[in-house]
This record gives C-alpha cells, sequence and structure tokens, in this order.
C-alpha cells in the first residue's frame, strides 16, 4: 500500500515536471520534428492503445507489441545515459573557454590603445609641418583680397570723379554705363562703411545720382513744357540717353518721368472732351476714341524712339487715357442720368467694348499692374455664353447644338475688358427695364400668333415638332445674354436671371398651359367627372388629331424648354461672380416645364381612356349568363383595339424625338385601364361558365394588345420596356385569376374559399363578394361563403394591418368620390 502511494507522488511529480508550455512545445516541434504519436504534447494513452488494439482479434499479439514497446524504452534509457554522460565536462570546458576569452579581451584592448597613442603622435606631428603652411595660405589669402579691394577703390574713385564730370556736361549715354558700374563697385564696400573715405565715395554717389535725377526732370520738363506754354518740345538723343540714365537711378525717377510725360499728352484730351462740352455725350464717343488713335499713332512716329521699349510707353498712354475716359463717362452720366436711352447706351456700350478688344489686340496689358496710378481692372468674364454662336437658325438647331457640344478651347482673356466699359454698370437699369419690356411685347406677339395660326395640321411637319416661337425665346436670351456678359458678372446678371425667369414662366403658362385642349368643350362632350363616373350610354368626346398632334408638340416644347433651362442654369453659374452662384436658382422653371408635360401626357391619356369607356360599359351590360359557345373575341374587344389602333401610332409618331416620355404615356395609360377593365368585371353579374371562358378569351387578346402597345401599328418592332411589360403582365394575370376563380365550381366551399386565396392573394372581402356577385350566389349562400373566407384568411404577420393584396386592387365607392372631388379642385384651379 505505501508503495502505491509511493508511485502514485512520483508518477505525479513526473509529470509536473515534464509539462512544458506551448512556446517550448513549439520550439521543440520545429528542431525535432516527428511523427511518432508518443511525441505529440496532446500524447492520450488510450487513444493510442485503441490505435494499437483496434479490435479484439488484434489483441493476440499484445506480446509483440508489449516487447517493441519494451525495446524502445530500453534504447530510449541508452540515448538519455549517453546524454548525460556527455554532459558532465561542459561546465569544466566552459569556464575554461570563458578565461581564454577573457585573455584575448585583455590583449586585444593593450593593442587598441597602442595605436590610439600612435595616432595622436602622427597627428601632432602633422600639425607642426603644416602650421607654416598655414600661415602662408592666410597670408596669400588676405593679399588677394587687398589688392582687390585696392582695384574696386581705385575704380569706385576714378569712376565718381568722371560720374561727376560727365553729369555737368549732359553725357547721359556714357553715364548710364558708368554709373551702374559704380553702383555694381559700390556694393562690395558694404561692410566696409566704417572707413572714413569709403563713406565720404558712397556719399559722392548718392549726390551724384540725386543730382543726375533733377537735371533729367527738369530737361523733360525744358524739352516738355506744361499746357499753355509756347515753346515747342521736341525727342532728343540727350532725352533718350536720360532715359537710360533713369533706369539705373531710384524707380521713382522713372516714374515721375513717365507721369510728367502721360499728363502732359493727355492734357489736350482733358481740355477737349470737359464735362461742358458737346462732344463729352455719349453720341458721340467716337471722337474720344478716335482721339486716342491719333495720338497714339502721332506718339509713334515722334516718340517711339526716345523712350525705352521696356517702358511700354504707348500702352501706358492708352491705360492712363481710359481710367480718365471712365472717370469723366461715369460723371457726365450721372450728371446727365434722365437722358441716357437704350439705344444711346447700347451704342456707347459697343463702341467702348470694340476699343477695349482693339486695345487687347494691340497691347499685352503688362503695365495694368505697375503703372503709376493703375490698378488692375478686375478678373474678365471668362466666355462661358451658353448662346455664343452669332448666326443662329430660325428653328432653334444650332442654339441645341451649342448647348450639347463640348467646350473648346477658349481665346485668352481680354485684361482690358471693363477698364472703360464698368461706368456703365450703374445705369444699366435702363436696358433691363427696356428688355422687360421687349420680353413682354415678345410673349403677347407668341399668344396673337398662335391663335391666329392655330394648332399644327395632322399629317404635316409641324405635327409633334417643337413650336418655333420657343426658338425664338431663346435666340432673343443669347442677345440679351451676350450684351450683358459684356459688362458685369456681378448683379445686372442677377437682374437678367430674374427677367428670364419671369418670361420662361410666362411662356409655359401663356403658351404651352394655356393652348392645351380642354378635356371639356362648349359643343358638349364629357367632363372628366363624367369620365369617371361613366354615365350610361354617354359618348366621349375624344380629341381630333389635331389636337393630339398639338398636346404631342407642346409636350416636345415643353422638354426643350426643361433641358434648355437646365443647361442655361449651369452656363450662368459658371458666369457670374462666384459670391452670386447661390442666388442662381432655375428650379421652380424647371418644375413648372415638368408639370407641363405631366399634363400632357395625363390629357393624352384621359383622351384614350374616354374612348375605350363606353366599350368596357358594354363589357358590363352584356348578358354573359346566356352566352351559349365561344367564339372569337366579342366585339368590346374589337372596339378597344380599334381605338388603340387609331391613337397610340398618332402619339408615338408625334413624340418619336422624346421616347421616353411615350414609354410614361403607355405606362399612365396602362395603370389608368387595367384597374378599370378589372372594375367592370366586376360589374359583370352572373357569369355562367361559357361566358367566363369568353371572358378569359377576351382578356387575354387585350392583354396581348397592351403588350404590344408601344409598337403596335409601327413598322418597325420594338420590344416594350421591362418595367411596362412587367405592370401589364401582373395586371392582366389579376383579371384572368379573377375568371378562373368564378369558373370554378363553388362546392365544396372550403375548396372554393381555399383556391380564391390561393389565386388572388387578396384579404379583402369586398372583393371576394364581388366574386359571388358574379357567379350569381343567393346571399344567403354567400354570408356563409364570407364567414368561410374570414376563418380561412391566413394570419397576418405582426406589425400588418392586412391580408396580401396586389397594386392593381379595385378602388372603393369612396375612393372613387375621393379621386372625383381632386380631380375637380384640380380642373378648377387650372381654369
Amino acid at each position: 500500500m505505501m508503495m502505491d502511494e509511493e508511485e502514485l507522488e512520483y508518477a505525479e511529480d513526473l509529470e509536473a515536471i515534464l509539462h512544458l508550455t506551448p512556446e517550448v512545445q513549439l520550439a521543440i516541434e520545429q528542431v525535432f520534428p516527428s511523427q511518432d504519436p508518443l511525441d505529440r504534447a496532446d500524447f492520450n494513452a488510450v487513444e493510442y492503445i485503441n490505435t494499437l488494439f483496434p479490435t479484439e482479434q488484434s489483441l493476440a499479439n499484445i506480446d509483440d507489441v508489449v516487447n517493441k514497446i519494451r525495446l524502445k524504452i530500453r534504447c530510449l534509457d541508452d540515448n538519455i545515459r549517453t546524454v548525460v554522460r556527455g554532459q558532465t565536462n561542459v561546465g569544466q570546458d566552459g569556464r575554461q573557454a570563458l578565461e581564454e576569452a577573457q585573455v584575448a579581451i585583455g590583449q586585444l584592448f593593450g593593442k587598441i590603445k597602442d595605436i590610439k597613442d600612435k595616432a595622436e603622435k602622427s597627428e601632432q606631428m602633422v600639425k607642426e609641418i603644416t602650421r607654416d603652411i598655414k600661415q602662408l595660405d592666410h597670408a596669400k589669402r588676405h593679399l588677394t583680397t587687398s589688392i582687390t579691394t585696392l582695384n574696386h577703390l581705385h575704380m569706385l574713385a576714378g569712376g565718381v570723379d568722371s560720374l561727376e564730370a560727365m553729369t555737368r556736361k549732359r553725357q547721359y549715354g556714357e553715364v548710364a554705363n558708368l554709373l551702374q558700374g559704380v553702383v555694381n563697385v559700390l556694393e562690395h564696400f558694404h561692410k566696409y562703411m566704417g572707413i572714413p573715405q569709403i563713406r565720404q565715395l558712397s556719399e559722392r554717389v548718392k549726390v551724384a545720382q540725386s543730382e543726375l535725377g533733377t537735371q533729367i526732370l527738369a530737361d523733360f520738363e525744358e524739352a516738355f513744357p506744361a499746357q499753355g506754354s509756347k515753346r515747342a518740345g521736341g525727342p532728343s538723343n540727350v532725352l533718350r540717353d536720360a532715359c537710360l540714365v533713369a533706369n539705373v537711378l531710384d524707380p521713382r525717377i522713372k516714374q515721375e518721368i513717365i507721369k510728367k510725360f502721360i499728363r502732359q499728352h493727355l492734357s489736350e484730351y482733358m481740355v477737349l472732351f470737359q464735362e461742358n462740352q458737346d462732344v463729352a455725350w455719349l453720341d458721340k464717343i467716337d471722337r474720344r476714341y478716335a482721339w486716342i488713335k491719333r495720338q497714339l499713332v502721332d506718339y509713334e512716329e515722334k516718340y517711339g524712339r526716345m523712350f525705352p521699349e521696356e517702358w511700354c510707353m504707348t500702352e501706358r498712354i492708352a491705360v492712363e487715357f481710359c481710367h480718365i475716359t471712365r472717370t469723366e463717362l461715369a460723371k457726365v452720366m450721372r450728371t446727365r442720368a434722365k437722358e441716357i436711352e437704350v439705344k444711346l447706351l447700347l451704342f456707347a456700350i459697343q463702341r467702348t467694348t470694340n476699343f477695349e478688344g482693339l486695345l487687347a489686340k494691340r497691347f499685352s496689358g503688362c503695365t495694368l499692374t505697375d503703372a503709376p496710378g493703375v490698378k488692375k481692372p478686375e478678373t474678365p468674364l471668362e466666355s462661358t455664353n451658353p448662346f455664343l454662336e452669332d448666326d443662329v437658325g430660325e428653328d432653334g438647331s444650332e442654339m441645341e447644338e451649342d448647348l450639347d457640344r463640348p467646350k473648346k478651347h477658349k481665346a485668352p482673356d481680354n485684361p482690358f475688358h471693363g477698364i472703360i466699359s464698368k461706368c456703365f454698370e450703374p445705369h444699366l437699369y435702363v436696358y433691363i427695364e427696356s428688355q422687360d419690356k421687349n420680353l413682354g411685347e415678345m410673349i403677347d406677339r407668341f399668344v396673337s400668333d398662335f391663335r391666329a395660326q392655330g394648332p399644327p395640321k395632322a399629317g404635316t411637319e409641324d405635327g409633334g415638332a417643337v413650336l418655333p416661337s420657343c426658338a425664338d425665346l431663346f435666340v432673343y436670351y443669347k442677345k440679351c445674354m451676350v450684351q450683358c456678359s459684356q459688362l458685369s458678372t456681378g448683379e445686372p446678371m442677377i437682374a437678367f436671371t430674374t427677367i428670364f425667369q419671369k418670361y420662361l414662366r410666362e411662356y409655359a403658362w401663356k403658351i404651352l398651359s394655356g393652348n392645351l385642349p380642354k378635356t371639356s368643350s362648349n359643343s358638349g362632350g364629357l367632363t372628366i367627372k363624367s369620365l369617371l363616373q361613366e354615365k350610361e350610354g354617354s359618348e366621349a368626346a375624344k380629341f381630333t388629331v389635331e389636337e393630339l398632334c398639338l398636346i404631342c408638340s407642346i409636350l416636345s416644347t415643353a422638354e426643350y424648354c426643361l433641358a434648355t433651362t437646365q443647361q442655361l442654369e449651369d452656363k450662368l453659374k459658371e458666369k457670374v461672380d462666384k459670391t452670386l452662384v447661390e442666388r442662381i436658382n432655375l428650379t421652380g422653371e424647371m418644375d413648372t416645364f415638368s408639370n407641363v408635360i405631366s399634363n400632357s401626357i395625363q390629357l393624352l391619356v384621359q383622351d384614350l381612356d374616354a374612348a375605350c369607356d363606353p366599350a368596357l360599359t358594354a363589357m358590363s351590360k352584356m348578358p354573359w349568363q346566356s352566352v351559349e359557345h365561344v367564339g372569337d373575341q366579342s366585339p368590346y374587344v374589337t372596339s378597344v383595339i380599334m381605338h388603340i389602333k387609331q391613337i397610340v401610332p398618332i402619339i408615338r409618331d408625334n413624340l418619336a424625338s422624346t421616347r421616353k416620355y411615350f414609354t410614361q404615356f403607355c405606362i399612365k395609360f396602362t395603370n389608368s385601364f387595367i384597374p378599370k377593365f378589372i372594375n367592370h368585371l366586376f360589374r359583370c353579374k352572373t357569369i355562367s361558365m361559357v361566358g367566363a371562358e369568353q371572358l378569359l378569351l377576351d382578356t387575354h387578346s387585350l392583354k396581348t394588345v397592351l403588350l404590344d402597345l408601344p409598337s403596335i401599328g409601327s413598322q418597325v418592332v420594338r420590344k416594350a420596356p421591362a418595367s411596362y411589360t412587367k405592370i401589364v403582365v401582373k395586371g392582366m394575370t389579376r383579371a384572368e385569376m379573377i375568371l378562373k376563380v368564378v369558373m370554378a365550381p363553388h362546392e365544396p366551399s372550403v375548396v372554393f374559399v381555399d383556391n380564391y386565396i390561393k389565386l388572388l392573394a387578396d384579404g379583402n372581402p369586398e372583393t371576394f363578394q364581388k366574386t359571388l356577385d358574379m357567379k350569381g350566389l343567393k346571399r344567403s349562400e354567400q354570408s356563409s361563403m364570407l364567414e368561410l373566407f374570414r376563418q380561412r384568411l391566413p394570419t397576418p404577420p405582426s406589425g400588418t394591418d392586412g391580408g396580401p393584396s396586389l397594386s392593381f386592387s379595385t378602388p372603393t365607392p369612396e375612393q372613387e368620390n375621393s379621386r372625383i372631388r381632386k380631380l375637380e379642385k384640380l380642373i378648377k384651379k387650372r381654369l
């Protein structure tokens, strides 16, 4: 017993000793990879024994297995014994190796110290050898600097003496070159200014420069006397050389020369075009520009070679003239504001912008930033007008191409834009009021012309085309935009945009919406309310072919205006100042044109709906109980198909340029017709089995026609859009399911109710009762059926209020009356 406890404790200690961490175990596996199950960290003795003896028959070899294991144990013991014995002398060997390493390190340290000492001695020796050489190098450098400085000093002293002498003799040609050299040499003596002689030379140079500036200004004043002097002035070689000297002197001397010369050159202009002179008014603005042209030509002939080319004197004279002209024009227009008329203002603006363009061709604008008293004008307006082409056809085709055409490479901006014409901006209200009046008259003329010419004729090129007045309107917009863009990108542009918005809305209301055919006429016809109520025996008042063409033409025009207005808004935002971009918003006008499109499509749908109503009414009045056999499609189906074939091709041909809106028309008509057809199906009472089969055949015929509706009557057959096909299939399949339920026997009741729920997936009891009415069941039978129907309905999921239903569920009478009231209000509002 004691032996067993000791063995157990030994086994536990051994197990604790052999327990290795996962990191150690992983390292062992990497160093000594092994596939032996005994070497695995998760070794399980039971699993290993089961592997050796999977069956009872394998226990017969247990002795062999035990012998193999014992042999393996002896081998392992031998290996362990060998390793343990081999490690006996490891400690002693390690200590010996460590002592040898320490001795080697000591020897190495001694050698390094010896090398360091020898290097320090060598460095000291080199310093002693090169000490004298360094002294010689420093002496050479100082001697060279001294010689150079003495040469510069000699040149400076001689240059100052020569400069003073040449200044007295006015030898400006030699002074220009000498002065620049003296200034350059003097820069070398900035660090020697503490020496009295150097400081004295520097003062003499400054005095010479000052005397030269005063002398040159006096020479120019003598050569070009002030206004009113009798002495004639003119160019000379002395003045030409003096300009070269001025380039070297203080820049203020150059600016003073330029300022006085330009002032003297333009003094005559200030007298001739004073505010009280007759030629100062806008009607004679050409004379101002003619005068400066003559003066510039005269300057080039007389003084072109006197001033250096880099002074750009011709351009400076023109720029100063522009600023004087802008100030004088602003003053005279402010004084005589009541005399400004539109034609006079436009004449002055045109002549001024032409002159600014001429300046841009002749000059580069390099003096606009550094001319005396000249400020650079505001950033010129970019050429982003949406209607830039000068020649636009009356049909507006080129204008539309301009809007869709990619932007071309723009010419360089005019740096002189607005340098004079900016003065007209405060008076643009005159032009804006004039354009407001002109646009109003244009809209009134469009209205009267439309009434005089009447709607477009069917079968002509005008049928369904964009109205010509639309192109005229945008062409006129183009002219206004070009004129306005030449003047300002600020508040006047916002004012013009407001006017455009006003007349875009008026065009939409008076020309487009105002000329849409009415749904009722004085000669009689059905109102929208009567169409929805479907009075018995009434005949639908259909639109004529001309009226259909007119509706399509108005729709196409509204679509064109919508697209063009969107592009116009984008262009305006590019052209206007960045601070005003948020005030450009034509969303309201685009919504107005979108409403015109929607109303036009709705009128087309109502017209085709009204044409089909009598046929559907006839269907609901037929005695389906007495039908004896199934034949071809019923007459009411033929009537519906006939109306569709008459109206749809006309609409499709006239909407060829706006295909997407024809698709919308087809979708809206289908969404209106199919629920109405199902509603009339429910009105068919007591349908026999044969009658239901006939109705099912008719429904299939209508489904086929509706699927082919987009391309009906067309030589080119196109596949209908998937969205449209889905609507038709979904709606007409519901009608077919209703008829299949009617055809099914109502006994047994449970089967009938379950079949109804499965086919229609409609949990509305009213729809189920209408189906029972179609079968001709009595009220007593219907009551039990309805109770069973409510019981058999599947429980709706949590969070829902009712069972599943299709999108084409029949509207209740209350919903129908609500729709009628809404339509009546809409009609009254529009009228």
